[in-house]
């Protein structure tokens, strides 16, 4: 039997999916860095960045770089447990 309960809700979506494993395997990545290699609008960029924030999943760090914003991103500790779990999930549900 197949058990579903066990995948996270919050990487539903192929945005979140893309954001999360950017940020596995880089240190800290700026939005725009982020916004091209997903391909995605500013507006998906902050909305899911935004949720994944909430749920403590992602830290967000906002700076001045000179007189321009720069916003960057990592994933936080209880994001790493989260989202690997979430993959081992998955593996089990394709029979990996």
């Amino acid at each position: 039997m197949i058990n579903i309960s066990s995948l996270n809700k919050e990487f539903e979506s192929r945005v979140r999916l893309g954001i999360m494993s950017v940020l596995m395997v880089n240190d800290w990545v700026d939005f725009s860095e982020m916004k091209n290699l997903l391909e995605i609008t500013d507006g998906n960029m902050a909305s899911h960045s935004n949720a994944l924030e909430k749920a403590n999943y992602i830290e967000v760090k906002k700076e001045f770089v000179g007189k321009k914003p720069k916003t960057s991103y990592r994933v936080t500790q209880s994001g790493r447990i989260a989202f690997t779990q979430h993959l081992d999930a998955l593996e089990k549900l394709i029979g990996r």
